[in-house]
């Protein structure tokens, strides 16, 4: 089964920009109100998870690792907390940055943000060059990009590839969903990317059949010459 071959989802507003503008807005309103850092998108156990992997497979604290939508950056403010230093966080949302921005400056902590449409490869260049991360972490960009309104099936497309851009030879991407199955994120992702671990998730039983809730997968990047 090819990556045209996935059944495509509802789209839905959370898959716009407009969306997320308005609710890092008032977040960001909560925040300097009573210092409300906003929520953590899925749920914080999903973080923890890919953190404890992290550091039960030894990933090099000067790893060069980039947080693809990143929100309020909760998950770089945990990651910096047990050690990791080299951190960027990139979101679409202006107010999505200004509010992580408030947050690490609040705690002191030194973590790099900016604000960046991963469709738009000239963008990414313009911003990042020929950089490339040692990890990719994506905790629901990839869900939300899957239920735009518009042309789901042809962002997807788009965004895979700025993945496999912003990887290293020898990195990995981090990948967390609740909206698609480990199969179907494999098949989607081939020829960019190969299945190298699973973290494992609380499952559920029905009818007979077993099921997670979320999916969180550790790819590696396919080399050029495979």
């Amino acid at each position: 089964m090819s990556g045209s071959e996935i059944q495509e989802l509802d789209g839905s507003e959370l898959g716009t920009k407009d969306y997320w503008d308005k609710s890092y807005d008032t977040e960001i309103k909560n925040y300097k109100s009573h210092g409300d850092v906003g929520e953590v998108w899925f749920d914080e156990d999903s973080q923890i998870r890919v953190i404890n992997w992290m550091l039960k497979n030894d990933i090099a604290e000067e790893s060069e690792f980039i947080d693809l939508g990143s929100g309020n950056g909760m998950m770089l403010v945990e990651l910096y907390r047990e050690g990791y230093k080299n951190l960027t966080g990139v979101d679409y949302s202006e107010n999505a940055i200004e509010l992580a921005k408030q947050i690490a400056a609040d705690q002191d902590m030194e973590i790099t943000y900016k604000v960046l449409d991963l469709l738009n490869t000239d963008e990414i260049a313009q911003k990042f060059g020929d950089k490339k991360f040692d990890i990719v972490h994506d905790k629901g960009t990839y869900d939300a990009i899957s239920i735009h309104p518009e042309n789901p099936a042809e962002m997807r497309q788009k965004y895979i590839q700025s993945l496999y851009n912003l990887t290293s030879d020898s990195g990995l991407l981090i990948l967390t969903s609740c909206n698609w199955t480990e199969s179907e994120l494999c098949t989607s992702l081939t020829g960019k990317f190969e299945l190298f671990k699973i973290i494992p998730t609380p499952s559920f039983k029905f009818g007979g059949s077993v099921g997670n809730v979320v999916t969180q997968i550790v790819f590696k990047k396919v080399a050029v010459n495979n």
